[in-house]
């Protein structure tokens, strides 16, 4: 029963939310509250919405899209609009829940459509509606429906002056400046109000959810006032509804809920409004005929189709679309801010060196020899010893050179698409102008994106087009065939499929780098760096390499127990799930490394501290410095500034660092965690995270003066 409640209560609340594109409980309750400020009007909104639940989870629909409130807030908004234009009776009931019923069929159907294109369907479903039931109710005698007196109703009630109304009425003459009045009554207007109480306390809801949501309903509010001034358009300005639904909620759509914020999503919240002026000018028009009112069809309108507009780009260059929505726009930047550094895995296909031991660059990208045009991304290799020559004495057959012979991998996974082997190798100082490339393989490992080797000896390929080969599968030697002085390999990265294709910027994986020291990803080498794949530790790859089905346990020196289970979501990425508090923790394991990408649920789990101690894991010992995205979910009025100009400049950071030293029949990991503001550091909390050859065994975490130690096992349920 307690789960029911639960479930019906978290849905609830996020319908109300939603319309201020959160899922922010406390902003949902505020909205409940404000929207009762117009009492029939709200509780017809509560019934909406309740009926709605009810609806799509009896029919089965899936529960996890049900509780975020997007199949029953043009529910919600229907109810309000009900509430507000038509008085109680018999047929109000009647026409209440047949449109909702049309409301909730048309949300489903839509977000279906809809979201296919990746795009959302807004509040398109409410109006559609309750435009089908305004033109109803102007004929057929009204169906019953007893309309109020005007067409928008936005007062609050006059009849006894009650305690409330005096209330409200204070502060709708407050001495403050008109257009602060306006914008709170603009504001309010989305839940179909005329109130500055209503419009200050959904204000200070929106700031505590989002200060760059708050931010750009004042960028939408002073561009439109601006706008009308410059215009004229609306002698006696801009009316309170037309602002807080159309104007100020598309600045604050395109500026920082579908597009990452940044200068540039402000610079189009800004020139959207005159758009929006266009399209909101002409529906009103061409409403009037049927005596419609708008509502908020020109911010569905120009929101869906900028979105679809963004999404036709080639390149999606600077201006970002939202990807995945964390209905948050701090949390949407800070954590695409930190997946542009973190989540590589997630972007790129894996190549590796194609080489065995420790290679030197002796031409990078945009080469001063014959890297360039076209041709300006690509790399050469060779081998040296410790004075740096790449050649035994007397250096003058190809034998010589300590890379020639040496065997050349394939980069990645793939299949063979063009093999030349004939070419003889040159002598010491001599090219083959005519055939430049020399002999050569070309390996396609996706759509447009294939790896080029050349150079390589004579008659020394071992595949043949057509074949499939894995990565680190030997291909052949390396020789000095082509346009080739001296021995060396020639590596590049291609869209096309032919020899002699222009060149792609594109980095491996995953290298060590300065005789072993730095463990770089996802770079590009750079001329005469020395870099070879990294030697994995046995120990620690065991240790955190988690699939499908493990499950452990974990118990602190409080006598608090929790049970960790890896599970696979429909996406295909991997989490920890804690059965006691249903926290989230997704992370990524590959060959070289373990990384935590995203974290849900209860922050004072023990889940919680091993995602902060174990964010970053290199297989090969390497030392780690990394960085937290920035924690904006919580309460936390310090990081306020820091969130309004988050889309213009980052000063505040959370630092993860860690080592790796052996310890008696194991490794310790020992790690540290720093709060970084602009260039001062304070200390936040150590780790350290015990290792036999079984797995993890314990861990200790140092915070707030205090020592939690944790005790590990594995293989129980």
């Amino acid at each position: 029963m307690k789960k029911h409640l639960q479930y019906y209560l978290s849905s609830a609340l996020n319908s109300y939310a939603v319309l201020f594109f959160s899922k922010n409980k406390i902003l949902g309750a505020l909205l409940f509250v404000v929207s009762m400020f117009e009492f029939n009007a709200g509780l017809t909104g509560l019934i909406g919405v309740m009926a709605s639940l009810v609806l799509v989870t009896a029919l089965n629909f899936n529960k996890e899209d049900i509780k975020t409130g997007l199949y029953t807030f043009n529910s919600l908004l229907l109810g309000i609009g009900f509430g507000t234009f038509f008085s109680f009776n018999f047929t109000f009931w009647l026409w209440l829940s047949a449109a909702c019923l049309l409301c909730v069929v048309l949300s489903v159907n839509l977000l279906s459509l809809l979201g296919k294109y990746s795009l959302p369907t807004i509040s398109i479903p409410f109006i559609i509606t309750f435009w089908l039931v305004l033109i109803a109710a102007n004929g057929y005698q009204g169906m019953g429906l007893v309309q109020k007196s005007s067409s928008l109703l936005f007062e609050l009630n006059t009849g006894a002056p009650t305690n409330f109304a005096k209330l409200c009425g204070f502060f709708d003459n407050l001495k403050i400046p008109a257009y602060a009045l306006l914008f709170f009554r603009s504001v309010s207007a989305v839940l179909f109000q005329n109130s500055v109480l209503a419009g200050l306390l959904i204000s200070i809801g929106v700031f505590i959810h989002s200060r760059i949501g708050f931010s750009l309903l004042l960028v939408g509010f002073i561009t439109a006032c601006l706008v009308n001034h410059l215009t004229g358009t609306y002698p006696d300005g801009v009316s309170n509804y037309y602002l807080g639904a159309n104007f100020m909620m598309v600045s604050c759509a395109i500026g920082g809920f579908f597009l990452i914020p940044s200068w540039r999503s402000y610079a189009w919240a800004v020139a959207v409004i005159p758009f929006a002026f266009l399209v909101l000018n002409g529906l009103s028009r061409l409403l009037a005929i049927y005596d419609l009112p708008v509502f908020s069809m020109p911010f569905c309108l120009i929101t869906i189709g900028l979105l679809y507009f963004f999404m036709l780009r080639k390149n999606p260059g600077k201006l970002q679309l939202t990807i995945f929505q964390n209905y948050s726009p701090e949390t949407n930047l800070y954590q695409f801010l930190n997946g542009q550094e973190r989540l590589k895995d997630f972007q790129y296909f894996h190549l590796s060196l194609p080489f065995m031991g420790a290679w030197t660059v002796s031409q990078g990208y945009q080469g001063e020899i014959t890297h360039k045009n076209d041709w300006q991304h690509a790399l050469d290799f060779v081998l040296e010893d410790m004075d740096g020559k790449s050649y035994d004495l007397p250096g003058i057959k190809p034998e010589d050179y300590y890379c020639f012979n040496k065997p050349v991998l394939a980069a990645g996974d793939g299949i063979v698409q063009e093999v030349i082997s004939h070419i003889d190798d040159n002598i010491i100082g001599q090219v083959n102008l005519e055939q430049n490339w020399g002999n050569t393989i070309v390996i396609k490992h996706a759509e447009h994106l294939y790896s080029k080797v050349s150079h390589l000896k004579k008659n020394s390929i071992k595949v043949s087009a057509g074949d499939k080969v894995k990565q680190d599968d030997i291909i052949g030697l390396c020789g000095n065939s082509g346009r080739s002085p001296e021995p060396h390999l020639h590596f590049q990265v291609q869209a096309t499929p032919y020899i002699g294709s222009k060149t792609l910027a594109y980095p491996f994986a995953y290298y060590a780098s300065g005789n072993n020291t730095v463990l770089k990803s996802f770079a590009i080498p750079t001329k005469g760096e020395t870099i070879q794949k990294a030697e994995i530790n046995a120990y620690l790859k065991h240790a955190f390499y988690f699939q499908p089905g493990y499950i452990n346990v974990v118990t602190d020196d409080q006598a608090n127990k929790e049970t960790w289970e890896v599970f696979t979501d429909v996406f295909g990425f991997t989490y920890f799930y804690c059965r006691e508090n249903q926290a989230i923790a997704y992370f990524v394991n590959n060959s070289n490394v373990f990384y935590f990408t995203r974290f849900y649920g209860d922050r004072k789990s023990i889940l919680f501290l091993f995602y902060q101690a174990a964010y970053k894991i290199n297989y090969s010992t390497h030392r780690v410095s990394d960085c937290y995205a920035v924690d904006s979910e919580n309460f936390r009025p310090s990081l306020w500034l820091q969130d309004l100009l988050a889309p213009f400049i980052i000063f505040t950071k959370n630092t993860y660092s860690n080592y790796i030293k052996p310890d008696n029949d194991g490794l310790t990991i020992h790690v540290e965690t720093k709060k970084q503001v602009f260039k001062h550091q304070t200390r936040i909390s150590n780790a350290e995270i015990y290792l036999d050859s079984k797995g993890i065994i314990g861990m200790d975490f140092i915070y707030k003066n205090r020592t939690l130690k944790v005790k590990w096992e594995t293989g129980l349920v």
